[in-house]
């Protein structure tokens, strides 16, 4: 079992950076790959940002790259979302989530998730 939890969401300015934090309590971090999603209000799940076990291949959405960083320290169980030059666009809920394979981008292919922490960007 791999229980994730969100860290790091708040209320922000335009231009703002922010990082977000998912702690796992698992002992197989270090075989998982991680994937950060959002959800606006009245969307759907989108995929941010993805990396692999190793951390040594990460993927991006159009939307983020540039902007948005996903790493991670398997030394301490977290993955963490750098995010820079943020848009109001970038409001939403943003998803830790968990897979045992590769990365991906499609939200159904992952195992385990996380609560979720909220990000609001004003103008």
């Amino acid at each position: 079992q791999v229980t994730l939890v969100e860290s790091g969401g708040g209320l922000v300015q335009a231009g703002d950076s922010l990082r977000l934090a998912c702690a796992a309590s698992t002992r197989t971090f270090r075989a998982l790959a991680m994937g950060w999603f959002r959800q606006a209000p009245g969307k759907g799940r989108e995929f941010v940002a993805a990396i692999t076990f190793s951390g040594d291949s990460t993927d991006y959405a159009d939307s983020v790259k540039g902007r948005f960083t996903i790493y991670r320290d398997n030394a301490k169980n977290t993955v963490y979302l750098q995010m820079i030059s943020l848009k109001p666009e970038d409001t939403a809920v943003y998803y830790c989530a968990a897979r045992y394979f590769g990365i991906s981008y499609q939200t159904h292919e992952y195992t385990y998730w996380g609560q979720g922490t909220q990000v609001t960007v004003s103008s």
